[in-house]
């Protein structure tokens, strides 16, 4: 039973963070394709992926304390079938504590490792998965003998032992439950009082939101934004002041910042359609994006928005946030905002757009 829950874990983990991988890196052919509704999409879909990995926290450990005295059994190696099942073992253990670890670590922002964090994480989600998949079908014979309360290996247990089962299996229910209320608040907002044990609180920030990188870290000082201009590329270029963005037919939209950290919020953002922009600088319908922040480094300095984002009424080049302009943290003097879209592709402090 603690390994089918944990399996359901991953799984929800394992497509969840292909949907993550690919919004924020899209293959050159499925970038035009990406859908910009429904617009809450990324943030589901994220923080059931943060909630599920952090409730297979305990399941994992708990499921670790079942088996452990198996992993040592003598001799190492009986046949074909036991030496395919103990690798199948090492690599599934080795990467889930590999996965979990990493993650709970990126959802506090601290890197303690040398490589990259976004493609390992992606490479030993398959591995793990793969090693799953492989361990499910040599234990097949296990699984469907004790499948249900009716199956042959289940009525085998020793009935003694039932309510010590039961009693572990409900405390790890509640394990598992303390840990998801205590921290899914920082994307389920009607929870968010009891988000203790999260990183973030959905309402700490400047201006009710919180943030992540702030202009400090990115290098984006108000000395820099003193003598702003927004170029735009395109058919007919143009470069435009704050104030002469400001003069444009403004939008006030209701979008969620979603980040692959597991916190979200609603916030009310106001200025220009993108499609009014590309529309101004002669761009033809359903064109892609460059857009180019100011910040000096970092990896999504530069980023890229594909045909159903640009063409979303809901995506906007804002200039202020909750009936505010925007702080400098929040990417004043513009940012992008625009639905279904992970927040580190929520450009802040653009500088320049271009229409490739």
């Amino acid at each position: 039973m603690i390994g089918r829950w944990l399996g359901v874990a991953f799984a929800v983990c394992f497509v969840t963070g292909l949907i993550s991988h690919y919004l924020q890196n899209p293959p050159g052919w499925l970038a035009d394709a990406l859908p910009s509704r429904p617009y809450w999409g990324y943030r589901v879909t994220q923080g059931l992926h943060v909630a599920s990995g952090t409730a297979a926290v305990p399941l994992l450990l708990a499921k670790l304390w079942t088996v452990y005295p198996r992993l040592f059994v003598w001799p190492p190696l009986k046949s074909v079938r036991h030496a395919l099942e103990r690798l199948s073992i090492a690599v599934l253990v080795a990467a889930s504590v590999f996965q979990l670890a990493t993650g709970l670590l990126n959802t506090v922002q601290w890197y303690p490792w040398p490589f990259s964090f976004v493609p390992v994480h992606f490479a030993v989600a398959w591995l793990l998965t793969g090693a799953l998949v492989l361990h499910i079908a040599v234990k097949h014979p296990e699984i469907k003998a004790h499948w249900s309360r009716r199956s042959p290996g289940t009525l085998e247990l020793p009935a003694a032992d039932g309510p010590d089962r039961r009693s572990l299996m409900i405390g790890l229910a509640a394990a598992v439950g303390a840990v998801t209320v205590t921290t899914v608040g920082q994307a389920f907002t009607p929870l968010r009082r009891l988000d203790l044990l999260a990183p973030r609180h959905p309402d700490h920030g400047p201006q009710g939101l919180p943030v992540n990188r702030t202009a400090a870290v990115a290098g984006v000082t108000a000395h820099a934004v003193t003598d702003w201009r927004l170029t735009v590329s395109g058919p007919r270029p143009r470069t435009l002041t704050l104030d002469e963005l400001a003069a444009l037919p403004q939008h006030t939209v209701t979008l969620p910042i979603a980040c692959v950290e597991g916190w979200s919020k609603d916030a009310r953002w106001t200025g220009v359609r993108i499609r009014d922009l590309l529309e101004r600088a002669g761009a033809p319908p359903g064109s892609a994006l460059r857009i180019t922040s100011l910040e000096r480094r970092g990896a999504w300095r530069v980023t890229e928005m594909g045909a159903g984002y640009t063409e979303d009424p809901l995506t906007l080049l804002a200039l202020r946030l909750n009936g505010e302009v925007l702080s400098l943290d929040h990417g004043y003097p513009a940012r992008i905002i625009a639905p279904n879209r992970p927040g580190v592709l929520q450009t802040k402090w653009v500088s320049r757009i271009e229409v490739l």
